[in-house]
């Protein structure tokens, strides 16, 4: 059963449940009224039939041959009853021993029960009887026929079981109408996304012009698309970029190796750059694809997060920053702070802040590395990037031309800024004063600790 069918079914029930409950309403009202409006009028021939004097006292019942009636109306049936069960008198001397019932009789008897309702059937009509002790042994029996409200209740009956069938009829239509009105945005979804997954087109968008639940609905999935969509193209981008980064160094390894394969260059001095060269591409495809899965991983499923020193990790990077340029100075200023993060990202993130700088200042060239709360920031003395190329220094792969002979996967800064991010903050480049280079990486909420 499809959710379209659950929903018109759901709906042309609810609203056949309220036609139906609507009309055993009316027929009971109805009903009540009827019999209400019986039941008074019984209540009042009795009272004229006990209290018609002159000054409000009992006045005698007629002869048992007197034609006349006890009630003095001709739309009730009254007859007197002793506590026999024997009528004594009735209405145009023709008593009803089908009214006289056990509750009458006892009624007769004791005299100090309550008036009485009942329903009796007599010659096949119901007939509402009310009985009243009038003294002396006797109950005063008034009693009116029930066949014109029976009519009328069947009557009504008929027409409301009509009314409920076309209720429940129009249920059914309103239902599939309610269903297919309101599940036009689910339907564009549903469009959406089998068309989604038939092409793989992730520009499609849903229309939100709504500010209910499927609007939102709406909204989240094209939000959820656009991010697939980013997400897909920088992949792409990935794929495009690395490939082409690849191949430089290993078509480099296989003209090499083909080289000493031949057994050549034969001179010890040629053969002894070859295998120089060998190793440094080596080192420059086992760092390129390092960075290619530094990058790419997903960190918060494989790493660990936990309270990080930020200074700790600072003083860290410049110890291996040390060893791999001996001839730059790392000066830190730092004060003991504590991040929350993955301690091996940060650290990767530093290093390679710190290896820009390094790589990039000159024999002798300090490099100064400062640790404020959540915030550390790396100043060189270098040349400085120039300012048409700010934009693009944190670009994966981007490298700028000056650096194309040195080493480098171009990857670095795009690593840095993934860090960053991750960790709920941000890197950014500044043009500080006397030249150089200067980042501010920034993560997130930092607890300073004295």
């Amino acid at each position: 059963m499809t959710f379209s069918t659950r929903v018109a079914l759901l709906t042309a029930g609810a609203v056949a449940l309220a036609a139906i409950g609507a009309a055993i309403l009316m027929y009971v009202v109805l009903q009540q009224q009827l019999v209400a409006q019986i039941d008074q009028s019984l209540i009042d021939a009795s009272r004229a039939a006990r209290e018609s004097g002159p000054r409000g006292q009992q006045r005698p019942f007629p002869p048992f041959g007197d034609p006349g009636r006890i009630a003095g109306r001709g739309d009730v049936f009254a007859q007197s009853v002793d506590a026999s069960g024997k009528v004594v008198r009735a209405d145009l001397n023709q008593p009803d021993s089908a009214l006289v019932t056990a509750a009458v009789r006892r009624l007769a008897t004791d005299q100090q029960g309550d008036a009485s309702f009942d329903v009796v059937a007599s010659d096949g009509t119901h007939v509402r009887v009310y009985a009243v002790p009038i003294g002396n042994g006797t109950t005063l029996e008034v009693a009116r026929s029930l066949a014109e409200v029976d009519r009328v209740l069947d009557e009504s009956r008929n027409r409301l079981a009509l009314v409920a069938v076309v209720g429940v009829l129009v249920a059914g239509a309103l239902g599939t109408f309610v269903a297919r009105t309101a599940l036009v945005p689910v339907r564009r979804l549903t469009n959406i996304v089998e068309e989604v997954s038939r092409t793989r087109d992730l520009s499609q968008r849903v229309s939100a012009d709504t500010n209910d639940e499927l609007g939102r609905l709406a909204t989240q999935f094209n939000v959820m698309l656009g991010e697939l969509e980013t997400s897909l193209r920088s992949q792409r981008q990935l794929v495009a970029d690395a490939s082409h980064e690849l191949r430089t160094p290993l078509t480099s390894l296989r003209t090499n190796l083909e080289l000493l394969e031949r057994g050549q260059p034969t001179d010890p001095t040629e053969r002894g750059h070859v295998i120089t060269d060998l190793v440094g591409q080596m080192e420059r495809l086992s760092t390129l694809v390092s960075d290619l899965i530094d990058l790419a991983r997903d960190e918060k499923t494989q790493l660990i997060v936990e309270d990080v020193r930020l200074d700790q990790v600072a003083e860290d990077a410049i110890a291996e920053m040390r060893l791999r340029y001996p001839n730059v100075r790392f000066q830190l200023d730092g004060a003991a702070s504590t991040v929350n993060g993955v301690r091996s990202r940060i650290l990767r993130a530093v290093t390679n802040l710190l290896d820009n700088a390094g790589k990039w200042s000159p024999p002798g060239g300090i490099v100064e590395v400062s640790v404020r709360g959540n915030e550390i920031t790396v100043r060189d003395h270098g040349p400085g990037i120039a300012p048409e190329d700010e934009q693009r220094v944190f670009d994966r792969f981007w490298r700028a031309p000056a650096a194309r002979q040195l080493p480098g996967s171009g990857l670095g800064l795009a690593i840095v800024k993934d860090v960053a991010e991750t960790h709920g903050g941000r890197v950014t480049l500044e043009r500080p004063t006397g030249g150089g280079a200067f980042f501010r990486l920034r993560l997130g909420a930092a607890s300073v600790k004295a």
